[in-house]
């Protein structure tokens, strides 16, 4: 039975009327598309595999100003006929003869009519595309083996493939200013700039900032931030992906890489719950940076800033690689079987409840499955994880910060909100009823939490996985190195309900472990069964006996994830662009 909110949406559409649709001929074969469709995206549906025609100033999340003129096309219509002539009869497929015309048009603001012919190549279009190539070029530097932006940038691959092979200016080129600070995390160079504008669209648009703006006139006109105003709202990085030179380049990744070593892996951003879809982008298992990756069910085409620096966290200086056991006061390095031996016999003496977990809604559903299965296995009566909130923006950012708080609700705290059973965590540890106390992936003495050192020292045990050595870290008997969400694999539920993977893409330093392997570890030592290697196979079982996942697996889930739970959360970006297409803004 579908989800309230999919059953809503299925009928919505049951109650849209029929789209028109109109024939056009397109290089030569005929097609059908929606009426009043962009010949730019009537060209990419006719082709099939995600390519149109060139362009720069054009995205489809944008208006179209039409300015560079890259998109030019030829077009051709069924001709008038001559006054008292007899009008030209169709085909045999109902198609009229089409007359094209002589000067091109630009296909990224022009509609489809019926009966359209589009030609994308030809004679007439591979000159104004040379011409339009040379104009950009006449001004531009040639520093592309210095440029950030080389081997993604367009400007490099339409000179190679639309371009000419020599240039005939000679003159000197106007210099413009280089290196320029317009934001806390961007730079520009303005001799780059083709003035595709899509940066200031995008300002403008979507993130109604407008801080960005052309200035001077002809040859001499840069772009610039509008005075006493900076590049600084917590989307600006996605100015320096729509860039399509290297005007606009990112601070924290400038110079740091040439893409073509980075090896991209498709995952989502844990920054908050929104669960941004996002390319993991590393080296040799060293993420170096992470850019979106379209979804428009969940946030578009576009991240926030905050999500965008969330892999900072994998380089901290007291990161922990190894898992260690404390003897005499000290800690040992140790072997992981080693130290879940030695946990597991610990906890073996204690009495049901008297011991409590405090998980992590970061954990991905596998790990809060395990965990449910370990508290069962030790009887645990107190299990819950720390709530994080925050002020939501009114575009991604949410205000739930921790990315699986819809996966502890299902898998782990049941009926609980989270974050109640914390009280009765510390007073239990202040009463002496509570001896043994596991963290997982959490810091005991925050603020949330409420615990001191002093209250983690009074405890018989204490165990700790996570990733950085802290108070809670310092005080643990038996201490697991863990992994950081952008190195293991997984899934999560973001805040609107909807499944989604993580893909990894990070290699955790050291002995690191994933975390599903430590608690599966720790359950079969405990007595609670074993057999489980790979998580494929973990996420199956947890189909079989969660209802709400029954009939799925780890890759039906797919890259764009898939609508489990009815949160009743709307995502306010998806909502100010379904308000601009229905305006006819985007198509």
């Amino acid at each position: 039975m579908p989800a309230p909110e999919t059953a809503t949406a299925e009928a919505a559409e049951e109650e849209k009327p029929a789209v028109e649709m109109v024939d056009v001929q397109i290089d030569g074969a005929w097609h059908q598309v929606p009426k009043g469709t962009r010949m730019i995206e009537a060209v990419r549906m006719a082709r099939g595999d995600g390519s149109t025609v060139p362009h720069y100033c054009y995205h489809p999340k944008l208006t179209s100003p039409g300015n560079c003129r890259m998109c030019l096309v030829q077009m051709g219509m069924p001709p008038r006929p001559a006054p008292g002539a007899q009008a030209a009869a169709p085909d045999a497929d109902g198609h009229l003869p089409i007359s094209w015309m002589p000067r091109p048009v630009i296909a990224c603001a022009n509609t489809v009519a019926p009966n359209m012919g589009i030609r994308t190549d030809g004679e007439l279009v591979e000159e104004v595309r040379q011409g339009v190539m040379e104009f950009l070029l006449i001004n531009h530097p040639l520093d592309c083996p210095i440029c950030d932006q080389a081997g993604e940038c367009s400007l490099q691959e339409f000179s190679v493939e639309y371009g000419k092979g020599s240039s005939r200016f000679r003159e000197a080129k106007v210099k413009k200013p280089k290196n320029v600070d317009v934001g806390p995390r961007i730079r520009l160079d303005d001799e780059r700039c083709i003035m595709c504008s899509r940066c200031i669209r995008f300002s403008r648009e979507i993130a109604d900032e407008d801080v960005l703006g052309f200035v001077d006139r002809g040859s001499r006109t840069v772009l610039a931030t509008y005075p006493g105003k900076e590049l600084a709202h917590n989307y600006s990085l996605n100015t320096v992906d729509l860039c399509p030179v290297g005007a606009l380049t990112s601070n924290d990744f400038r110079f740091r890489q040439r893409v073509w070593f980075l090896k991209e892996t498709e995952s989502v951003c844990t920054g908050c719950g929104r669960g941004c879809n996002i390319q993991v982008e590393a080296r040799e298992g060293e993420v170096l940076r992470l850019t979106p990756r379209e979804n428009n069910d969940v946030n578009s085409s576009w991240m926030c800033d905050h999500g965008r620096m969330t892999y900072h966290e994998l380089h901290v200086a007291d990161r922990l690689t190894d898992h260690m056991i404390k003897e005499g006061g000290r800690h040992q390095v140790a072997r992981r079987g080693e130290a879940v031996r030695y946990a597991a016999a610990l906890l073996k003496v204690f009495k049901p409840g008297e011991v409590a977990i405090v998980a992590s809604g970061r954990m991905t559903n596998e790990e809060l499955y395990l965990t449910r299965k370990l508290a069962a296995v030790l009887e645990a009566k107190l299990v819950d994880i720390i709530p994080r909130e925050a002020e939501a923006d009114d575009y991604l950012f949410a205000a739930d910060q921790n990315p699986n708080t819809q996966g502890a609700r299902l898998l782990l705290c049941g009926r609980s909100k989270p974050g109640n059973k914390l009280a009765k965590i510390r007073k239990g540890i202040a009463a002496g009823e509570i001896k043994a106390v596991l963290s997982l992936g959490e810091e005991l003495t925050d603020e949330r939490v409420g615990l001191a050192a002093e209250d983690l020292a009074g405890l018989s045990f204490l165990l700790h996985l996570g990733t950085v050595m802290g108070v809670t870290a310092e005080a643990a008997q038996v201490l697991f190195a863990g992994s950081f969400p952008m190195e293991k694999r997984g899934s999560m539920i973001n805040v609107t309900g909807r499944l989604q993977r993580l893909g990894g893409g990070g290699i955790a330093p050291g002995a690191c472990a994933d975390d599903w392997e430590v608690l599966r570890d720790l359950i079969a030592e405990l007595g609670g069964g074993n057999g489980i290697y790979l998580l494929e196979e973990l996420f199956s079982e947890m189909a079989r006996e969660v209802s709400k996942l029954k009939g799925l697996s780890l890759g039906k889930i797919g890259s764009q994830g898939m609508h489990l739970i009815d949160s009743k959360e709307c995502v306010p970006l998806l909502r100010k662009e379904a308000e601009r297409r229905a305006s006819g803004l985007i198509p």
